[in-house]
């Protein structure tokens, strides 16, 4: 675990989806250097093997611990859901995960236990939002739908028009449909597409978006370990697995400034030194 107060805070996700975090890092942690991991090669993480995925996220995690990062954050529900609670058994560096906080944050809005989850469709399948959510309360009625085309959407950068107007009609129907008064974006891209999803629910449903309880819980975890840095003029890191021009302009659209160079990395299967990485995709 490194200890200094002037190391980076590691991110991480598929793709772009994870500029909804570092976009709440750059409000609650200005300070912060911050290193940043697009898995471009390989999203969507959708429809990809559970084992596959746990792989990539240790592998990506065991980089991040290698550039000297004091605390990753796994900006990925699907990452999250597959793999966090192994890799915390593996790995000495501070974890957060997107999961949790948002469902504390939607058992905290929800007036009628009608909570909806729209993920992945590997969060879906995981049922980690639906466990948790009843293990929190037993009363919460939960309905999880995936919807695979978001991703490819906002990795597009298509926030609008008639096939994302429709695809969000087909997704969120079901969930409108069971009267749901708070619906979490159980995947960091769609936030994104966020003037579509309640254009389509309507004003009485509340979405959830888990990035700022997340890095609120990333800065309490910080303080607690007297490792959040306070002053300073911040470092941004960028590196994608697939094509980095694409990263940073996308990223630059995204996150409405400039984020400067992103260099493209190998794909993380070349990183599988990590014995508990090598153990899990084998």
């Amino acid at each position: 675990m490194n200890k200094n107060k002037l190391a980076p805070v590691g991110v991480f996700d598929s793709g772009i989806g994870g500029l909804t975090v570092v976009a709440e890092m750059l409000r609650q942690m200005p300070h912060e250097s911050i290193i940043y991991y697009a898995d471009t090669a390989h999203v969507p993480y959708g429809p990809r093997d559970p084992r596959e995925l746990k792989g990539f996220a240790f592998g990506i995690t065991r980089f991040l611990i290698d550039m000297g990062c004091k605390l990753v954050i796994i900006a990925c529900n699907t990452s999250t859901s597959l793999a966090y609670e192994e890799m915390q058994t593996v790995y000495d560096v501070p974890l957060v995960g997107v999961i949790e906080p948002g469902v504390d944050r939607a058992l905290q809005t929800t007036k009628n236990g009608r909570i909806g989850v729209i993920a992945t469709e590997a969060t879906i399948k995981s049922g980690s939002y639906q466990r948790m959510l009843t293990n929190k309360n037993a009363a919460v009625e939960v309905i999880a739908r995936p919807c695979p085309l978001f991703v490819p959407f906002v990795e597009e950068g298509r926030l609008e028009g008639p096939e994302v107007e429709r695809a969000a009609r087909t997704y969120l129907a079901p969930l409108c449909e069971k009267d749901i008064d708070t619906l979490i974006l159980g995947c960091t891209h769609y936030p994104f597409l966020l003037p579509v999803i309640t254009q389509t629910t309507g004003p009485f449903v509340t979405p959830v978006d888990p990035a700022r309880e997340t890095v609120k819980r990333a800065v309490d975890r910080l303080r607690e370990l007297d490792l959040l840095r306070e002053e300073g003029a911040p470092v941004y890191r960028y590196y994608a697995s697939g094509d980095a021009a694409v990263f940073q302009r996308m990223g630059g659209f995204f996150l409405k400034r400039e984020i400067g160079p992103v260099e493209k990395v190998p794909p993380v299967e070349l990183w599988f030194s990590d014995q508990a990485a090598t153990r899990i995709v084998r």
